[in-house]
């Protein structure tokens, strides 16, 4: 019998959620809600469930899941109040923009026996994957560094910059996630440096658009991360993972993987343009890990524990750029 799900948010990322649920003959989409009436009701028409408020949802037995589609600022609170109800959780990054409450939420989920699964869905692309797959397999030996590029296209919105809790909570949060997964051990030590180069109105509200990050583990791994918030040439996500037999690497994504020579030399397509065409398989992906760790009654991966520990290293690059020093994650509580 299929899982209940609902869906908490009624925007781009929940449409997205919304189709993956209707591809899974595991689950069914029962249930919108949205500060927005009329986005919920939207909503509900196109994917043919009920507009409810969040009260209805955490008190019906008949809803055993729930995906956190809202701004950042709402997501601990809904987790706590859907994981205390029994819902399981996946939730969009970050878990909250304070490390302390974050923690919280996540331990009263699993107290209550909820399972609870962050939306770090680089893990599912299948061109990271199988580069983590070839780590695993052997075929580099031992990992020692780890390159993570990551730019986007153009700068957010203003508004959207306001909310998000600044760069490193919010864009390069994923690419600290991917670090912890690649390595394959935890870093022990942050040094990040930011600058403004790209939108004078994002310092002014206090954040930062160009970004650089080094991680260190305990064994002396490195990576080193790269972020910018302007690619004119499209949406930049490359790794490249170096060991101590070899290298491996994932590159741009263009539409076609074609290549064209004349008289003016080798042609190539653009790179995709948005994180909602260059990351689809991911997102479908993560939805279903989501529904197979209910079905199967196995734990969630990536964890409320992953994104308590993104989210520490997060705040020590904040509190490295601030401080300008090389910051030990034991600091950050």
């Amino acid at each position: 019998m299929p899982i209940n799900f609902a869906i908490i948010g009624a925007g781009r990322i929940a449409n997205v959620h919304a189709g993956a649920i209707r591809g899974n003959p595991d689950a069914r989409l029962v249930a919108v809600a949205d500060a927005l009436p009329a986005a919920a009701a939207a909503f509900a028409d196109r994917w043919g469930c009920i507009a409810r408020d969040l009260g209805e949802i955490a008190a019906d037995p008949d809803v055993a899941a729930v995906l956190i589609c809202t701004p950042t600022d709402t997501h601990a609170d809904l987790i706590e109040t859907f994981g205390r109800a029994g819902k399981h959780v996946f939730c969009e990054k970050p878990v909250d923009l304070d490390v302390g409450r974050a923690h919280e939420v996540v331990a009263a989920a699993e107290a209550a026996g909820a399972k609870l699964m962050l939306g770090f869905n680089r893990r599912f692309d299948p061109h990271f994957r199988a580069v983590r797959d070839a780590i695993d397999a052997g075929r580099i030996g031992a990992v020692e560094m780890v390159t993570i590029t990551s730019r986007d296209p153009a700068a957010p919105d203003l508004a959207y910059v306001a909310r998000s809790g600044g760069i490193f909570r919010d864009m390069t949060i994923h690419d600290l996630d991917m670090a912890r997964f690649l390595l394959g051990e935890d870093p022990v030590s942050v040094s990040a440096h930011a600058s403004v180069l790209v939108e004078p109105e994002i310092g002014k509200l206090g954040d930062f658009d160009s970004v650089t990050v080094i991680l260190e583990t305990a064994s002396g791994k490195q990576a080193a991360i790269s972020n910018s918030r302007r690619a004119t040439y499209g949406y930049d996500q490359r790794i490249e993972v170096h060991g101590s037999k070899g290298v491996v690497a994932a590159e741009n994504q263009r539409p076609v993987s074609i290549e064209v020579g004349d008289a003016e030399g080798y042609h190539r397509p653009p790179l995709l343009n948005f994180f909602m065409n260059r990351y689809t398989a991911s997102y479908a992906a993560e939805i279903a890990s989501f529904v197979d760790c209910i079905v199967r009654d196995r734990a969630p991966d990536p964890s409320g524990t992953d994104g308590v520990e993104a989210l520490r290293l997060a705040e020590a690059c904040v509190r490295s750029v601030a401080e300008k020093r090389r910051v030990a994650l034991s600091e950050i509580a």
